[in-house]
C-alpha cells in the first residue's frame, strides 16, 4: 500500500502522513523538498530569486522523490510527485520538461494502482503557518499551488480523496473511513 499525502505548502500534510502512518504501521516517508533543501544548505525565499539555482532544485526534488519511493514497497508519503510538478511549474523554468517526462509517466501509472491512495489536502487559513522553512506563508501562493494541484490531478486523471476541513478530528475520520474500506 502506497499513500500520499498531496497539497500546498502549510496545509497539514505532514501532520496526517505521521498519523496514518503510525496508526496504520507503515513506513513514513518524509517530504524530500525539505531534505534536498538541507543537503544542498539552500534558502528556499532567495532560490525564489535565482532561476538557474530553482532549476537545479525542482530537479533534485524531482530524482529524489522518485528514488525514495522506489526504496519502499508500501509507505505514507509525505507529498508525491505531482506535487513537485506542481511547485516546478510556479517555481522554476523546468516544470514543462517534468511534466512530460518518462519518469512521470511511469509514475502516473502507478497512481493509478489500485495499491495507491492519494489524499489531496486543501488549504485552509486555520492551518497557514510558518513551518520554520519559509520566512513567511503566503495565503495566495497556496492556493496557487492547490489550483495547480487539481489542475494536475484532473489533467492525468488521478483520483484522490479530498481533505477540505479545518477540523483535526474531522481530518482524520476521512483518513479511517477510506483507509478502513480499502484495508
Amino acid at each position: 500500500m502506497k499513500i500520499y499525502f498531496s497539497g500546498s505548502e502549510s496545509s497539514g500534510k505532514t501532520t496526517l502522513a505521521r498519523y496514518t502512518a503510525k496508526k496504520y504501521k507503515l513506513d513514513f516517508l518524509p517530504e524530500t523538498a525539505r531534505t534536498v533543501l538541507a543537503e544542498q544548505e539552500l534558502d528556499i525565499n532567495n532560490m525564489r530569486a535565482d532561476i538557474d539555482m530553482a532549476d537545479k532544485y525542482q530537479q533534485l526534488v524531482f530524482d529524489r522523490q522518485i528514488k525514495e519511493e522506489q526504496k519502499l514497497t508500501s509507505f505514507v508519503a509525505d507529498r508525491s510527485l505531482i506535487d513537485v510538478v506542481a511547485y516546478s511549474l510556479q517555481y522554476s523554468t523546468i516544470g514543462h520538461s517534468l511534466y512530460f517526462s518518462d519518469e512521470l509517466t511511469t509514475y502516473i501509472k502507478a497512481l493509478r494502482n489500485d495499491k495507491a491512495i492519494v489524499f489531496f489536502v486543501r488549504p485552509s487559513k486555520s492551518t497557514l503557518h510558518n513551518d520554520g522553512v519559509r520566512e513567511t506563508v503566503c495565503w495566495e501562493k497556496a492556493v496557487s499551488i492547490d489550483a495547480t494541484m487539481k489542475t494536475l490531478f484532473s489533467l492525468i486523471n488521478i483520483e484522490y480523496y479530498q481533505i477540505h476541513t479545518d477540523s483535526a478530528q474531522e481530518r482524520t475520520q476521512i483518513i479511517n473511513q477510506v483507509l478502513s474500506k480499502l484495508l
